[in-house]
């Protein structure tokens, strides 16, 4: 080794510090030397005495000079909030450099970190070292001159003038859907249902540019942060493990797991679930925003979840139907192999309107079950259009859907069809909302394939069915109700209506064109007076053959799976839910008591009840004198409790366990509906993106 008596020149790339707007907001670190200059100098003297350190006591290599290297070594370092200098990474040819180029940066002296409105901040640096080193001082743009002179290499310098700036949760502001998670949505249902707000509470998923206006993430998160100051310790307990920011474009990068193992104690099965994801979001510009996410899982669970996964498996031999999850294949002999991709991108060209195309799911209403539109079946490819005004909010949906069964399955393919809906909230008053809502789905028949008479966004959809033939579609119309009592409870309800003949639905006869059904709910925040407490009541009842339709394709349901209600129709449900979080730690109890009436699929008696939203409506039991819970009533019982620590809040990590008893007791047992019990005990580990429904 000998001492370089070069003189060299650093290009810098400068990052400023998470939730720094503009440089006039911001204080660059300070080294000693600096401490007297002006604001608008402190960058400049911050190079300056950098590159003298660095001159003064770096040590060029002896290989470089035996074999004429000219090349780059280049430094990514950051300034911590103690002042501290810390190389995350260095990449350069040789060994040697890289080696070299670490151990001067450790000699670096503490300063004064950087400031963002007076508070420590860390900031990050990209430095380029120059081979053959050159003089300090020299600018970027004569160092530019030089190259376009000499090597007019343009791209080279375009490139290294890249920068990547601090991430500063631009997520909170974006355009991008709030992953559907019932104890996440809980956690800011309080902020966005006060007395007074002109928002609108049943579309979901929620946008978070719409709710960060009433609940600010951002604050609540970083009361949550611990104080770490590793890169490792960061990325486990704060932050998401890639950001990317630039001029006018952000992105994060996340690995996620949903890893869970437990026993099913009735049933003596060991369950478990294996799943690895990696998910991005990100935003262009201010208007567009996307979001990804990839999931490869392998698992097995309790044995009434397997039962039911193997009943509504699909054509073509694969085994199961993970609910609300999708098609699995065979995995080792007794478990389930179920990959996932879900996703879309998000366009707001002004305040009135939201553009959306992805992969997912949609919810309606404000409770936890939806009799309209619920995320309880697998995703489907949709369009959506949210238009915002005055008092109103109107969303038009429109969906692809899969018919999976055997008997409708044609040249190996599943049968295809198509949803349109559209729903329209207005707030009344500052306490009573009001939503109006109509749906229809047809079939993939005659080569009709996209209906382009549904692209209409206001027509009625029932006067499209009956010009396209009454067999053509399968329309439905639903209301919904919300009254904020005060700031601390709500009330709300649903209806929805599958038949438009008032004789049926108000005879009183028991029709089976009487398809009805009512929800009933009400929430309580900050219960008794404990913060962060919630309690939610909630009563469903849907009438036999509801969401059924005399064309078997046009029923109300995708991948073998209901749209609207997880337990599907002639029921009737009490939900009791209990919800609390402080700090990191959470619990979470649910109650539900329910009756069911299933169809008993046996050769005395294959009649269909109106149970099973698949079910033919030509085989049903009687036009009239149709009853709730008939066929073979059920008595079901299902309890849930489950507590947890948030390990992240960036990434919404946990750690939990959780316990569910479940008893399910039919009038008469069959091969496929039986006397059963279940003692599930679970614990894992998962990124929380979705709702897991095991109460069916």
């Amino acid at each position: 080794m000998k001492q370089c008596l070069i003189l060299f020149v650093f290009i810098f790339s400068v990052i400023t510090y998470a939730q720094i707007p503009s440089a006039q907001y911001e204080k660059y670190p300070v080294f000693k030397e600096c401490a007297n200059v002006d604001v608008e100098a402190m960058e400049d003297c911050f190079k300056n005495a950098l590159q003298q350190f660095i001159f003064q006591n770096f040590k060029v290599p002896e290989i470089v000079f035996s074999e004429n290297y000219k090349g780059n070594v280049t430094v990514l370092f950051e300034v911590t909030k103690k002042g501290d200098f810390k190389v995350l990474y260095v990449d350069g040819i040789y060994d040697e450099l890289k080696m070299e180029a670490r151990r001067v940066f450790e000699a670096l002296p503490e300063i004064q970190p950087a400031t963002y409105n007076g508070s420590p901040a860390y900031v990050q640096f990209t430095l380029p070292i120059a081979i053959p080193l050159r003089t300090p001082g020299e600018s970027i743009k004569q160092e530019t001159e030089i190259v376009e002179k000499e090597e007019r290499q343009d791209l080279v310098e375009e490139y290294d003038e890249i920068v990547n700036l601090p991430y500063s949760n631009e997520e909170y502001k974006s355009n991008i859907n709030i992953p559907l998670s019932h104890h996440n949505y809980s956690l800011f249902d309080q902020a966005i249902n006060r007395v007074g707000l002109n928002n609108h509470t049943a579309q979901k998923p929620y946008i978070y540019s719409e709710v960060n206006k009433y609940y600010d993430f951002e604050a609540v998160n970083s009361q949550l942060l611990k104080s770490k100051s590793s890169w490792w310790g960061r990325k486990l307990w704060n932050e998401h493990l890639i950001t990317i920011k630039g001029d006018g474009y952000w992105l994060t990068l996340d690995a996620g797991v949903d890893l869970q193992a437990g026993k099913d104690f009735d049933a003596d099965i060991d369950t478990y679930n294996n799943t690895r994801l990696v998910y991005t979001q990100g935003g262009i510009g201010k208007n567009l925003s996307f979001f990804g996410v990839i999931y490869e899982s392998q698992g097995r669970f309790a044995d009434y979840y397997n039962r039911y996964a193997e009943s509504i498996r699909p054509a073509g031999g694969n085994p199961a139907i993970i609910p609300g999850r999708g098609i699995a294949k065979g995995f080792k002999s007794d478990s389930y192999d179920y990959p996932i991709a879900t996703g879309h991108i998000s366009y707001t060209p002004s305040k009135y309107f939201n553009v959306q195309l992805g992969h997912g799911k949609t919810f309606l209403g404000d409770g936890y079950r939806s009799l309209l539109m619920s995320d309880n079946a697998s995703s489907y490819p949709f369009f959506k259009i949210n238009t915002t005004f005055w008092k109103l909010k109107y969303t038009n949906t429109w969906m692809s859907l899969r018919d999976v069964r055997p008997e409708v399955t044609e040249s190996g393919s599943f049968r295809t069809k198509y949803m349109a809906n559209h729903y329209l909230s207005y707030n009344i008053t500052k306490r009573l909302n009001i939503g109006l809502f109509e749906s229809v789905i047809w079939q993939n028949d005659n080569g009709r394939g996209f209906d382009v008479n549904y692209l209409n966004p206001i027509i009625f959809y029932r006067a499209i069915e009956f010009s396209t033939g009454s067999r053509g579609g399968n329309a439905l119309i639903g209301l919904t109700l919300k009254y904020k009592v005060n700031d601390r409870i709500n009330a709300y309800g649903q209806l929805i209506i599958d038949e438009f003949s008032s004789r049926d639905v108000f005879g009183g006869k028991g029709s089976y064109k009487n398809k009805t059904g009512y929800q009933l709910g009400l929430k309580y925040y900050d219960a008794f007076g404990l913060k962060n407490l919630y309690l939610q009541a909630e009563y469903n009842r849907v009438r036999p053959y509801t969401y059924s339709h005399n064309t078997v394709v046009l029923n109300y349901g995708h991948n073998n799976q209901s749209l609207a209600h997880t337990l599907g129709a002639n029921f009737s449900e009490f939900i009791g839910i209990a919800r609390y979080q402080k700090g990191r730690l959470y619990g979470d109890a649910k109650f539900i008591i329910a009756k069911r009436g299933f169809e008993f699929n046996t050769p005395e008696d294959s009649s269909f009840y109106g149970g099973n939203i698949y079910g033919t409506e030509d085989d049903r039991i009687s036009d009239e004198g149709n009853t709730l819970a008939q066929g073979n009533t059920t008595d079901f019982f299902h309890a849930e409790l489950q507590a947890g620590y948030l390990i992240n809040p960036a990434t919404n990590l946990k750690i939990y366990g959780s316990l569910i008893y479940r008893d399910f007791n039919p009038k008469v047992d069959t091969e496929t509906v039986f006397k059963n019990q279940t003692t599930w005990l679970n614990f894992g580990i998962r990124t929380d993106l979705f709702n897991w429904y095991n109460d069916f």
